[in-house]
């Protein structure tokens, strides 16, 4: 069994039957799954994924206090483009490409920081990226943990069911998860740590750095527009935490065959390109599947990458040493190609007409069959 077969904590239904086939998981045990892992008292290797819908929970007041206190057209403006934009993009820069795929990197810990922190604080680095690259490996197949075929609640609840790493991995595969998280500038518990936590983020750390992230935002945020927009963004980080956890059901056509021939090239999953969450947070995920350690997934002209651009601005001003940009790949291996060959079936396609025109028999009509048609 490889190591990222056995890495993610396995769900009481499992991930495959005896004949290999996805197993679809009911409501009721997807419901009793995720209620099982939020028990931190039954067992506190739960801390994380609780911790995570912890934070959740506390921006729901945010969310309500701006409903009901400073709902206005300047605060609606505000939220919709920290939530839809910021939030999203954000996501985007730090969690996607530099700390699943390493598709940049930081000059220094100064502007590693700086990124990380440049939003307010809600996803564990943890739970999404050792979970991500299971996913790229598994896309769409027993074992992805947000298989999209598996239903909407799979994925909407996958942070707590299925991401978490598992909680009896050996020493040397522990290593493996530290070395896939080293970059992050997380630090990691020592392997002692993790059999009793069941966790490569010490807790301590965790609730340091979210209180330490929320209390400075908070007050940059009141000291730009007072409680009201320091309410309103933090409502709207709410609602983005909520919606990011359909991404990946939608973006994988709710497990259904959506590609568009000549927009989506990557023909091994069923992921797509979505004009909303690419012009609003660079995610044109077929293109990401097709090179996923890019640090540029939007392509073509169309394929605005607020996310690309971010990183190319960091790389001008000397905070990023060096990124990879498979646009050119991308055009060479599949683009190009596709438009050659729609060019010579349409070539083909004329020529054939213009042979069919040629070879079409002569009708000579006689006097008395002209004289019928032209009456």
């Amino acid at each position: 069994m490889s190591f990222l077969d056995h890495v993610l904590q396995r769900p009481s239904y499992g991930w495959k039957d005896d004949n290999g086939n996805l197993i679809k998981p009911t409501k009721g045990q997807i419901f009793k799954e995720f209620f099982s892992r939020l028990n931190i008292i039954k067992d506190k290797h739960n801390w994380l994924p609780f911790f995570s819908w912890l934070k959740v929970f506390c921006l729901i007041p945010f969310f309500f206090i701006f409903l009901t206190n400073y709902l206005s057209w300047g605060t609606l403006i505000a939220a919709f483009v920290y939530s839809m934009i910021i939030m999203g993009t954000h996501g985007t820069i730090w969690h996607h490409r530099y700390c699943t795929h390493g598709a940049y990197k930081f000059k220094n810990g100064f502007w590693r920081f700086f990124t990380q922190n440049l939003t307010i604080n809600v996803i564990p680095e943890e739970i999404y990226v050792i979970s991500h690259h299971v996913h790229h490996a598994k896309s769409d197949q027993p074992g992805d943990p947000y298989n999209a075929q598996a239903g909407f609640l799979f994925c909407f609840l996958a942070d707590v069911n299925h991401q978490p790493i598992a909680k009896d991995l050996s020493e040397s595969d522990y290593n493996r998860v530290k070395l896939l998280m080293k970059h992050t500038g997380v630090p990691a518990n020592i392997y002692t740590q993790y059999q009793k936590w069941g966790s490569y983020v010490n807790p301590g750390y965790a609730v340091l750095s979210w209180v330490l992230n929320w209390s400075f935002w908070y007050l940059a945020f009141y000291l730009m527009g007072g409680h009201a927009l320091a309410c309103s963004l933090f409502g709207a980080a709410g609602f983005w935490a909520v919606g990011v956890r359909t991404f990946n059901y939608e973006g994988h056509a709710k497990g259904e065959d959506k590609q568009r021939e000549g927009t989506d090239f990557s023909e091994h999953d069923k992921s797509i390109n979505q004009l909303w969450p690419g012009i609003v947070a660079g995610e044109w995920h077929n293109n990401h599947h097709l090179f996923p350690k890019s640090a540029r997934s939007g392509f073509q002209p169309h394929q605005v990458d607020l996310a690309w651009y971010y990183i190319k601005l960091l790389h001008q001003v000397g905070a990023v040493s060096s990124y990879r940009d498979d646009k050119k790949r991308f055009y060479d291996q599949y683009h190009n190609p596709y438009l050659k060959i729609k060019a010579e079936q349409k070539a083909n396609l004329s020529r054939i007409k213009k042979e069919q025109l040629v070879a079409a028999p002569v009708i000579k009509l006689d006097s008395t069959v002209k004289q019928d048609l032209t009456k």
